[in-house]
């Protein structure tokens, strides 16, 4: 059964390139609301230990480094079937094969800089959520 709850990050590409506030705007003009926000700052130990379903992948390294090189902005997200619809808002991971109207179409640089992060299923958005957020943060 789909929740209605997903999680996402604003990628350090996307913080260091003034896009938080449009990125926002787009959430939230597609029908999402904001019910966790906090601007906030993965280290190695943070960034390894959320994407260790990669850790034996040949880009985890780099990955890491990448996600904790600057500030995120983690958030959870709630609409009706909010996992797949915040999947269709964000694009494809790579910005050339995005559509237009996505988050990865407009403010992504490549596959690796690709400005946000969405969770993949509602069990993932549920584990990352609560990565991010104590219960006390998300309302």
């Amino acid at each position: 059964m789909a929740t209605n709850r997903t999680f996402t990050m604003i990628k350090p590409d996307a913080v260091q390139n003034g896009h938080i506030g449009n990125i926002l705007a787009m959430i939230t003009n597609g029908g999402f609301k904001i019910v966790s926000l906090k601007l906030t700052q993965l280290t190695v130990a943070d960034a390894k230990a959320f994407y260790a379903v990669h850790a034996e992948r040949p880009f985890y390294g780099e990955l890491v480094e990448f996600m904790s090189r600057g500030p995120i902005v983690a958030a959870i997200l709630e609409k009706d079937n909010a996992v797949e619809d915040f999947r269709t808002l964000i694009g494809a991971t790579n910005p050339a094969e995005a559509a237009e109207g996505t988050i990865r179409k407009a403010y992504a640089t490549s596959i690796g800089e690709n400005a946000v992060h969405g969770s993949d299923s509602d069990e993932n958005a549920a584990i990352e959520g609560a990565f991010h957020f104590a219960g006390r943060e998300q309302f």
